[in-house]
């Protein structure tokens, strides 16, 4: 057995990896940029080593810097997580040279693999269905369109060398593909420093569902069923489920027969997913399904495997890794009930799930387990305290829950997701509860459309009632602090000679600013809006407040200039508005401004220009992917303030208009 690991990754997956390794007796180490030098994932491991500044190309992605740290430590073994890394072939081929043991398949498996054309053109070869399209090396734009005119619209322009949605276009329209194509191109390029790209058709009423694939060093492969990954924004995944709801059992033999043998085909040892796109207009079908592409690595979902097998795949890995054959065969394995995870990101869904920044005052999860099977199990990088970087993917836990059936696991989440409580940054948790509460979804009518074709109902935020909209004036406005019993001025709160004083609370919520007035009329009492308040705090850490003879049940956090409130519908996020500053703001429609930190990818306009409202400005890439800014009127711009190549700040002016009047 590996004696010492080093884990080349930071945040949930390095957390997660140490867990394992922690319960068979394995010492870990892990590396950490300068961003990361009080994580989780440090603080967790035996020794850590910094590798770097914050880039990722200048820490996580230093190869050198990894290595040193393994031979400065003496581990014999790394696991790559997933990212950065850990489908590297060069790298793989890196650490076997020095001696050590890599946690992954061999760089053979990844060189076949890791560029998609070539990768389907080895499955036709072995057998295994793949989607039409054109998967050539020549890249000619022209030619690049009458392939898109001959396979039929609408296509999926992909980045050969992508994943995770990056350098992945979906046109519908033959006018639309040249700046498709130049989108995927330039991502491709910054992604994975390939610009080449394959044209394949777009299913009509697509299904993601993806096969958990094993196999050891002695000739072993089994498939560990089937994950569904259906429910995707932007082709990002946002909740995943194992098994795939409505799967006939013939379709589920055919998927992992073929997974087996794609995997057989290429060599492969250790953990990997085969990711089928399958038709799901008239029901999964063993005709109905084709190869995508297979991930030579542990996935982000891999938790909802473990709940449906009761395995530890990261436990799976290491034994594989250190010579061992696979503890079960084909037939030992079992599906138990049903799964579900989801991704809590740090991110601002009304604004487009624009990735979100910010300090994690307030971090509390439901009872649960953590990096091991549970009915409710939470994986996370980041405690309480912690910040959310620019630097990387702005995960802050998986949410993973298990039942017996389908339904009941599907309401676990949901109230799994409701007792979740996040302050400090917006967040997708609202987001997240109306999609286990989505009536498609909870009759398992799944395909990757359901998200776009119901964003506006599921971006819809619930407006806050009195009671939470009391209790974040009374935050705002620092009232929730319990007296002092010692102190008998301070049990006086909100005394005055002759009449109550009024105060203020100004709030911004969804765009729209409102004036609370709030008069304290005794220790645990007010009149907020008119109406009779009463305020005391919970056991649970909450407050109970009472208006109109109604009791509620709420949360709140003060974080800076924002409060959270949360209530049975989810979380409210008030900006506490200085007056001061208001009048600036007025003149935010002549400025185009960072909605987050990042670099500028792109410009596409210079002083003298005249521009019209909605036009694409500015491209800007912010943790790992690209956002368009655009023109926020018409107007003639009067200066950049950007450059391409510049990181900059969030709410940093980028580019200015003439005055309307000027």
């Amino acid at each position: 057995m590996i004696r010492t690991l080093l884990i080349a990754n930071r945040g949930e997956i390095a957390c997660r990896v140490i867990a394992t390794a922690r319960r068979l007796g394995i010492a870990t180490v892990a590396v950490h940029s300068d961003a990361d030098a009080h994580a989780r994932h440090v603080a967790m491991a035996d020794r850590a080593v910094r590798i770097g500044p914050p880039p990722a190309a200048e820490s996580y992605l230093d190869a050198d810097a990894i290595l040193a740290a393994a031979r400065a430590t003496g581990a014999d073994a790394i696991h790559p997580g997933y990212g950065f890394l850990s489908e590297n072939p060069d790298f793989v081929a890196r650490v076997e040279a020095a001696g050590l043991i890599f946690v992954g398949p061999p760089a053979s498996a990844i060189r076949a693999m890791g560029l998609k054309d070539a990768a389907k053109a080895l499955m036709e070869e072995a057998g295994v269905p793949v989607v039409p399209g054109y998967h050539g090396a020549d890249q000619d734009p022209g030619l690049l369109s009458q392939e898109a005119e001959r396979i039929g619209y609408p296509v999926l322009i992909k980045a050969r060398a992508g994943g995770g949605g990056k350098g992945m276009r979906l046109v519908e329209r033959p006018q639309d593909f040249a700046a498709a194509l130049e989108g995927a191109q330039r991502e491709g390029r910054a992604s994975f420093g390939d610009p080449a790209v394959l044209v394949e058709k777009f299913v009509t009423s697509p299904r993601h569902v993806e096969i958990q694939v094993f196999a050891d060093g002695h000739g072993n492969v089994v498939h560990l069923f089937e994950r569904d990954c259906s429910l995707q924004r932007r082709h990002q995944k946002v909740i995943e489920e194992a098994p795939a709801s409505r799967m006939p059992e013939e379709v589920r033999a055919a998927m992992g027969a073929a997974a087996t043998q794609a995997a057989k085909a290429i060599g492969y040892v250790g953990a990997g997913t085969v990711e089928f796109i399958a038709d799901g207009s008239r029901g999964l079908r063993p005709d109905g399904f084709w190869f995508m592409e297979m991930n030579t690595r542990l996935q982000v979902e891999h938790p909802v495997t473990e709940a449906i097998t009761g395995l530890d795949l990261v436990e799976w890995q290491l034994r594989v890794a250190s010579g061992e054959p696979l503890p079960l065969g084909q037939d030992d394995l079992r599906i138990d009930g049903h799964a579900f995870e989801a991704r809590i990101y740090a991110e601002d869904v009304p604004k487009g799930f624009l990735p979100a920044t910010g300090t994690l005052e307030r971090l509390a999860f439901p009872e649960a387990t953590e990096f091991a099977r549970g009915p409710v199990r939470v994986d996370s990088g980041v405690r309480e305290g912690d910040a959310i970087s620019p630097w990387y993917d702005p995960m802050i836990a998986k949410l993973i829950v298990h039942g017996p059936t389908r339904a009941a696991a599907l309401g676990r989440l949901s109230r799994a997701l409701a007792q979740t409580r996040i302050g400090g940054t917006v967040t997708n948790l609202a987001f997240l509860g109306a999609l286990a509460r989505h009536e498609g979804f909870a009759a398992g009518e799944v395909d990757t459309g359901l998200i776009g074709r119901d964003l506006e109902a599921l971006t819809e935020a619930p407006a806050p009632g009195p009671a939470a909209r009391a209790l974040a004036a009374l935050a705002a406005l620092d009232l929730l602090d319990a007296p002092d019993a010692a102190d008998p001025w301070s049990a006086l709160a909100g005394f005055r000679l002759w009449t109550p004083a009024t105060q203020t609370a100004r709030l911004t919520l969804a765009g729209e600013t409102a004036d609370i007035a709030v008069e304290v009329t005794a220790p645990g009492r007010a009149t907020v809006e008119g109406a009779d308040t009463g305020y005391a705090p919970h056991p649970d850490g909450g407050w109970t407040v009472v208006q109109e003879g109604e009791t509620h049940r709420l949360h709140a956090a003060r974080a800076g200039g924002r409060v959270t409130v949360w209530d049975g519908a989810g979380a409210h996020v008030f900006d506490v508005v200085d007056p001061l500053r208001a009048a600036a703001d007025e003149a935010g429609g002549d400025t185009l401004v960072a909605p987050m930190p990042g670099l500028v990818k792109k410009l596409s306009a210079a002083a003298g220009d005249t521009v019209t409202a909605g036009q694409p400005l500015i491209v800007l890439e912010a943790m790992k992917m690209e956002h368009t800014l655009t023109a926020p009127r018409d107007g003639r711009v009067a200066e950049v303030h950007a450059a391409e190549g510049r990181q900059v700040a969030d709410g940093a002016v980028l580019l200015s208009l003439e005055p309307e009047d000027g």
